[in-house]
């Protein structure tokens, strides 16, 4: 078997440990297995990678693709170290404009290569040369607006510029118009390359990604980061025919219509249509009134909050991003353990969109080592709810709003949510009485079965414990008050 030959069946191993990969990742309990397939998948990619290259390039060549990978690997394993998860959507943002760069990149060398050089010094001629100048422009394309769209959404998400939508005069009319630019473009290039023409598309798909992903409200951001990986996926799939590697094109395939099946579950999450989310709207600053109290809400001390956990008879935990911010996951572990050492049913129940980044919530609590069994999804803890003692509302707001069903006029009106207000008593662990980051008041704060425990997730969640270990499931505690907006204020 020559070298070549070997090449290529390691190729079509990597593909299958990929498909293995995306298999596993599929559900919590094969999860670590899925990571180990696709690093074996990749370690294998790049060492039959490596081998082919080296039968054409020279050994310095060869020696700085390793040098790269290195210093690559590296930097990858110095930074998923640092990360916390609450960093992880804007990383994965970062890693998505990486390869949309690449894409780039490869467009780019190829059209040198190809258009600069003569067809006749390459394996591009004839018919196939029409095709390939079509796939320079569509590669450059999509890799730089996976480029620019994935830089916003890092500066969104990481709070460096303001998650509203960027609201300019006729946005919808202005992609419009940049993908019927684009579409002229591409029939000129394919007709008559040109360095001008590769230019323009370049700084048209730049533009283009850049007011994308800027007139997409923040409440919409976990879609835009499912949507990015369809993106870098595409983009990775154009470079692999361009560079004519198979297994370039099959991973970008499966990432590609993997992140585009992920996106349409999560707009039927916010019962919302993908055309909708590239439009903008979800995530708009409320209408002037919205965002303010609507009543007096009822405060809780942790003492009181744990009489009641000590004494319920079923516990519903639905967490949010706020618990992924104040790293409450652990707390909350340690709680769901007590709580069913007591005989208490405790649950999970998880929003496809809780969190900024699609299952996010779902690796926070098996990174505590909560039990997969009693970690729900949406649809499967919605109808038990009614039935449900104490729902702890930790760190979420848009996800269990009533005003999704109740108020046809909210920016949120028909997104599917968490119906904890059903259970017979609810707590919501919250720093103040702010609004979500759809900017929406949540009329689940003043029901009457809803009570408020103010302060840091994690520290409340902590004062709870200490309260179970010194009061008992027989303790007592102070009553919880109602308090009107004025006695909140500057909360």
């Amino acid at each position: 078997m020559t070298s070549t030959t070997a090449a290529h069946a390691a190729d079509l191993v990597a593909a299958l440990l990929f498909i293995l990969s995306l298999a596993g990742l599929s559900q919590h309990r094969t999860s670590r297995a899925g990571v180990v397939y696709g690093i074996a998948g990749m370690a294998l990619a790049l060492v039959a990678t490596i081998v082919v290259a080296s039968k054409s390039i020279s050994a310095g060549a060869v020696a700085l693709v390793v040098l790269a990978m290195a210093l690559g690997g590296a930097a990858g394993l110095l930074r998923a170290r640092q990360v916390e998860m609450t960093q992880m959507p804007e990383l994965i943002a970062v890693l998505h404009s990486f390869v949309g760069l690449a894409a780039v990149l490869v467009g780019w060398n190829s059209y040198l290569e190809v258009e600069a050089h003569g067809a006749a010094q390459t394996a591009v001629s004839g018919d196939l040369l029409g095709i390939h100048h079509a796939e320079v422009f569509i590669g450059i394309f999509i890799g730089a607006v996976t480029f620019t769209g994935s830089i916003v959404a890092f500066l969104k998400l990481s709070a460096r510029i303001a998650s509203r939508p960027l609201m300019l005069p006729g946005k919808n009319a202005l992609n419009i118009g940049a993908l019927a630019a684009f579409v002229g473009l591409t029939v000129w290039f394919t007709v008559s390359p040109g360095l001008g023409l590769m230019i323009a598309v370049t700084v048209l798909a730049l533009a283009l990604g850049w007011h994308l992903v800027a007139s997409i409200g923040g409440g919409d951001m976990p879609v835009v980061v499912s949507m990015l990986n369809s993106y870098s996926g595409w983009a990775a799939a154009a470079a692999g025919f361009l560079l004519d590697n198979n297994l370039l094109i099959v991973t970008g395939a499966l990432v590609g219509s993997s992140g585009a099946y992920l996106s349409y579950i999560m707009c039927r999450a916010m019962n919302r249509s993908f055309l909708s989310v590239i439009a903008g709207g979800f995530g708009i600053e409320a209408p002037s009134g919205a965002a303010e109290e609507q009543g007096e809400h009822r405060e809780i001390r942790a003492e009181e909050a744990a009489r009641q956990l000590a004494q319920a008879k079923s516990v519903v935990i639905t967490p949010g991003y706020g618990m992924a911010v104040a790293q409450a996951q652990h707390p909350v572990a340690e709680l769901t353990r007590r709580l069913r050492e007591r005989g208490v049913e405790v649950r999970f129940g998880v929003h496809p969109v809780a969190g900024r980044l699609p299952g996010h919530m779902n690796v926070l609590l098996a990174e505590a080592k909560v039990p997969y069994d009693i970690v729900l999804e949406m649809d499967e803890i919605n109808d038990d709810l009614a039935a449900t003692t104490v729902v702890l509302v930790i760190g979420a707001n848009d996800t269990v709003n009533p005003a999704a069903m109740d108020d046809p006029a909210s920016p949120i009106a028909g997104m599917p949510v968490l119906r904890v207000w059903e259970a017979e008593q609810v707590i919501v662990f919250k720093r103040s009485m702010a609004s979500g980051y759809a900017g929406v008041q949540n009329p689940l704060f003043f029901r009457e079965n809803s009570a408020m425990l103010f302060g840091d997730a994690k520290q409340s969640v902590e004062d709870i414990l200490r309260a179970l270990d010194a009061d008992g499931p027989g303790g007592t505690a102070p009553a919880a008050r109602r308090t009107s907006s004025a006695d909140r204020a500057g909360v």
